[in-house]
């Protein structure tokens, strides 16, 4: 045990708890906190024992939970988001004594909202989890939401994505773009397109989307084109691209740097959800069609959509 961990665990205990740990009196366990005397042989030898307890709780809670989703079929991305989050949180609060006070206080530490927002986002899941699995209090209800700063991502108009289109010079680049666009596909769908998945009579597509939820993707004539063209050129062995998901990102990188444009998976998913929403299109069907689970999730992705856009399609009630 270091004397950094001894430290964390002299500041983060309370009087109480340490006495009650080390069967010390509280009035020399006040006097080690406070710098007056230095930390007894038998108190840093119950603060080790209690590390090394805590570290074994915190270590089974971040794997059952992992395997818990994992189990809810979680994506690679999302297990590694979890992974990375809870691990930071497990390390610096014991999950069974943190109050909703201590919550708040580690989560002030990130500056940038949007990563304060994620931290809170994965402590909230892992706590429901672990009131539903082992039926004890749950801090999270009383810790409320960061705010979020409504910023409005970047999506492409499709000039732009003409212009993308003309940039790349492979027929299958240009139906991965064009597919993108007319779908709002995710990353995971888009690569795992295999031959039968495709419904050339309803334009359709079968994908797997999030928690492996089978679901349709919809495309236009220009992406059937392009795939059509694509396929007649190349005999699929798995996917119909020959790529993998960094073959696909490794392309939009390119196009990146050669055009100045936005140009990743979840641009063209905001492209496709902006150009509906400019067209006339209303938000539910939109989340119907883009595999959305919630409004919300619309809502923020066609957060570029103004009032003057919307303005084209009033018609007065009384006119």
């Amino acid at each position: 045990m270091s004397p950094q961990s001894c430290l964390k665990l002299l500041n983060n205990l309370s009087v109480s708890q340490l006495a009650e740990l080390s069967k010390l009196s509280k009035s020399y366990i006040s006097q080690v906190k406070h710098g007056k005397c230095p930390p007894s042989q038998k108190l840093l030898e119950s603060l080790f024992h209690f590390w090394i307890q805590h570290t074994k709780t915190q270590t089974n809670y971040l794997a059952q939970f992992l395997q818990s989703r994992q189990a809810s079929e979680a994506s690679s991305g999302s297990l590694l988001f979890y992974r990375v989050k809870l691990s930071r949180f497990l390390n610096d609060l014991n999950a069974d004594t943190a109050t909703s006070r201590d919550i708040e206080e580690f989560l002030l530490q990130f500056h940038n909202p949007g990563n304060r927002h994620a931290y809170y986002r994965v402590i909230k899941t892992f706590y429901n989890w672990r009131e539903e699995t082992f039926n004890v209090p749950n801090p999270m209800k009383k810790v409320k939401a960061p705010r979020l700063a409504k910023l409005i991502l970047p999506s492409l108009t499709v000039e732009q994505v003409s212009t993308l289109l003309d940039r790349v010079d492979k027929v299958r680049d240009k139906a991965i773009i064009a597919l993108f666009t007319d779908g709002g596909l995710r990353l995971s769908e888009l690569t795992n397109i295999k031959l039968q998945d495709i419904d050339w009579e309803t334009r359709t597509i079968r994908v797997i989307g999030k928690s492996r939820k089978e679901a349709l993707a919809p495309f236009g004539k220009l992406s059937e084109r392009y795939l059509r063209e694509w396929l007649s050129q190349y005999v699929p062995v798995g996917n119909v691209w020959g790529l993998n998901q960094w073959g696909i990102i490794s392309m939009f990188r390119r196009l990146r740097a050669s055009t100045g444009l936005p140009c990743n998976p979840h641009t063209f998913r905001r492209t496709f959800a902006t150009l509906l929403r400019k067209s006339g299109l209303d938000v539910m069907t939109i989340k119907d069609l883009g595999r959305w689970e919630s409004l919300e999730m619309v809502q923020r992705y066609t957060r570029s959509v103004s009032f003057r856009d919307c303005l084209k399609f009033y018609r007065a009630p009384l006119s």
